[in-house]
């Protein structure tokens, strides 16, 4: 059961949770990554083959995925390790999911589509809660506003980041923020807005971020102006703000390695019991040239936990022919009303 899907990056945070769901059920992945030291533990301990192999030749990945139907790339940050995989994956005529967050990644595997769906290979990344709840919201929001020609989506996360998500947002505290003007990319300063959005619970302050939305939502809705907000604590805000001055600094070497350092010394994700107080709560809005507004909001549990639900339940659906050849998103693919099918969601139309 469910014996055909490589899970790369498998020492990870994320990915033991996946394993620790997908064991569960019976299922048999098999475990994939740089370091055999890392490896050879976890497969044994929990009876799984493994396989070793770097990214760094598109020929390697691609001899190390026989046998395989679906990849799914857990190793971030995934700037360094999507592409790869994607080119790998396209040459062994594997699928491909990641659970990034990326803008990058996403336009990098976006470029890719026509040459995945030539060989027949379905590319997916962000099969987590980078983007599959805020994704299938704004698929709704469409559906419900079919001419809108602005979006906003905002998401408030109760929890604490991983140690790899931790570790991507140090790697790109520098580089400002992104948004979507007229159906083009568009960059801005680092928490260029802030508004006060009501998550349900009363307003809550947020600032724009560069979050996965913003390249996704223009696929999966052709809604050509987009923004994407996040709940921050004030400090959070002034961080952001101050990267806009302090870049250089905030990018150097220096900086780079010692905020690194500081994340290595902590935990490595939150524990079971952390995963199971938090929720994530997100809002969004449609808005029409003609002045016609749409809002919904959509409630869920805890992102890490979304999104071991999620990737697993999209790497079972797609080893076993729910794939779409070329690039997709989870609502392209899914639905918009995918994310209603996993316990503890809940969606409300204003």
């Amino acid at each position: 059961m469910n014996n055909n899907i490589l899970i790369y990056g498998a020492n990870g945070y994320t990915a033991e949770l996946i394993i620790e769901l997908a064991l569960g059920e019976g299922a048999q992945p098999i475990l994939a990554g740089r370091s055999a030291q890392k490896l050879a533990p976890l497969a044994t301990r929990h009876g799984l083959s493994y396989r070793v192999f770097a990214l760094d030749d598109i020929g390697v990945i691609a001899g190390n995925l026989t046998g395989v139907a679906v990849v799914l790339n857990c190793a971030g940050p995934f700037s360094r390790t999507a592409k790869a995989m994607a080119e790998g994956c396209i040459a062994a005529g594997v699928h491909y999911l990641d659970i990034t967050g990326e803008i990058d990644v996403f336009e990098a595997l976006a470029a890719l589509g026509p040459k995945a769906a030539t060989a027949g290979v379905m590319l997916m990344p962000g099969t987590g809660f980078d983007v599959v709840p805020s994704d299938c919201l704004a698929a709704h929001l469409k559906r419900r506003l079919p001419d809108a020609s602005a979006l906003t989506l905002a998401f408030q996360a109760i929890g604490q980041p991983s140690h790899g998500t931790a570790t991507t947002m140090v790697e790109n505290v520098h580089r400002g923020g992104m948004i979507r003007r007229g159906g083009k990319l568009v960059a801005v300063p680092s928490a260029s807005s802030c508004r006060e959005i009501d998550f349900g619970r009363g307003p809550v302050t947020t600032m724009c971020i560069p979050w996965g939305d913003v390249s996704t939502a223009w696929v999966s809705t052709a809604i050509p102006n987009i923004e994407v907000f996040m709940a921050a604590p004030l400090a959070l805000r002034w961080m952001a703000k101050a990267s806009r001055y302090l870049g250089a600094v905030m990018g150097s070497g220096v900086v780079q390695n010692l905020l690194k350092k500081q994340i290595d010394s902590g935990s490595a994700g939150p524990d079971a019991e952390q995963r199971q107080r938090g929720a994530s709560h997100l809002w969004g809005q449609v808005r029409s040239a003609n002045g016609q507004t749409a809002t919904s909001r959509l409630d869920t549990v805890e992102g890490y936990a979304l999104t071991a639900l999620t990737a697993w339940d999209i790497a079972k659906r797609s080893a076993t022919g729910a794939a779409q050849p070329g690039y997709r998103t989870p609502s392209l693919v899914f639905g918009a009303d995918y994310i209603l099918n996993f316990a503890g969601t809940t969606r409300t139309d204003l």
